[in-house]
């Protein structure tokens, strides 16, 4: 099978992503966090924009929103929301990983899991040193993605494994199929989504990425650690939990 690269992620994701991730409480509830390093008066750059679940209710708590991503798709349904709402969210079809403008924000943040959609260790150190120059004095990069050994964890030792999730519209679910390598931390999850009595289908790529790693790119662009956690309530980090919220600031 052949696993997608993030240019394409939106070609097989786009038509079904609202309804795998929606736009609902907990996307507000990681729009609050956000906003609470921000400020009503702040800006925020986000890299993997995707179809704006976390930019659009962020757009409405502060300034604004630049929104980056290199799928056409997301962008498009982005666009359409953003003219709904009326959003204060900018779209720009661009590489996470050399993204670059004349700004400097108090905010930059990758949420669900976009940056290991990298899948390697140097692009993804491209990607945080690139999002660390756009970072101004005093503010903050925010990456969240999957924690490997969490991740681990849920497959009992299993390097292949299958998940049902059940959705809360009657006869939806979404039936995944997990493939890892803990020697190259790559890990393939192929979808079957099952809505009213249709099909589809969509695989991806991603490299589990430990904390640790994420820290040291971070560093090494010149951003301090301010705080690591579980999940957007603040939970401290613990190794069981599928993911965790890594949260840098750049020195004055």
């Amino acid at each position: 099978m052949t696993y997608p690269t993030p240019r394409d992620y939106g070609e097989q994701f786009a038509e079904f992503y609202d309804e795998l991730f929606p736009k609902d409480a907990a996307a507000d509830q990681v729009a609050d966090a956000l906003s609470r390093l921000v400020g009503s008066d702040g800006t925020a750059l986000e890299l993997g924009v995707g179809t704006g679940r976390i930019a659009i209710p962020l757009a409405q708590r502060i300034a604004h929103v630049t929104g980056v991503d290199v799928s056409p798709e997301m962008l498009d349904l982005l666009r359409d929301d953003v003219s709904r709402t009326g959003a204060r969210v900018t779209a720009v079809e661009a590489d996470l990983r050399t993204y670059a403008d004349e700004q400097r924000y108090p905010l930059v943040y990758a949420v669900c899991g976009t940056l290991s959609m990298l899948v390697d260790a140097d692009a993804q150190r491209e990607a945080v040193r690139h999002a660390a120059d756009r970072v101004a004095p005093g503010g903050h990069l925010v990456v969240e993605t999957h924690n490997p050994p969490g991740i681990l964890a849920m497959t009992g030792g299993l390097s292949n494994f299958t998940t049902l999730v059940p959705y809360p519209t009657p006869g939806s679910g979404l039936v995944t199929t997990w493939n890892i390598n803990e020697a190259t931390s790559l890990w393939r999850a192929s979808h079957l989504w099952i809505n009213n009595g249709s099909l589809r289908m969509a695989s991806e790529l991603s490299r589990l990425t430990t904390p640790e790693e994420i820290e040291a790119y971070a560093t090494k662009a010149g951003l301090r650690p301010d705080r690591l956690a579980s999940d957007w309530h603040g939970t401290p980090y613990n190794e069981g939990s599928p993911t965790y919220v890594a949260t840098f600031t750049k020195p004055h």
